[in-house]
């Protein structure tokens, strides 16, 4: 089965999404305001933990919404490899991110 360039940039795309789950779950649960797109300003201002969980909803069914388009290569390993890089490159951004809004290093 050949992968593409697109499949490559699914599977990427769909493992930075997935990646995005993690924080906003996180701090949904435990009952921690944590920035969303909605807050004010967006990805700075703190959302509510209930908000956060709504978002991290919605990043999981984007994400399995990318995932079951590829379905038919998602357990191909160049698949689980592009989308390991996606979550990774995304994970290392999102802390990046996330400590220069919080004011931590």
């Amino acid at each position: 089965m050949i992968v593409s360039a697109r499949n490559h940039l699914a599977a990427v795309s769909a493992g930075a999404i997935a990646a995005n789950v993690i924080p906003h779950l996180a701090h949904g649960v435990t009952g921690k305001p944590f920035p969303t797109p909605f807050a004010n300003p967006p990805g700075v201002g703190d959302s509510s933990p209930a908000l956060n969980i709504v978002w991290a909803g919605m990043n999981a069914v984007g994400a399995g919404l990318v995932v079951f388009t590829e379905r038919r290569r998602a357990s191909t390993p160049a698949f689980v490899l592009s989308f390991a890089l996606g979550a990774t490159v995304a994970a290392l951004g999102l802390r990046s991110y996330f400590g220069q809004v919080r004011g931590q290093r």
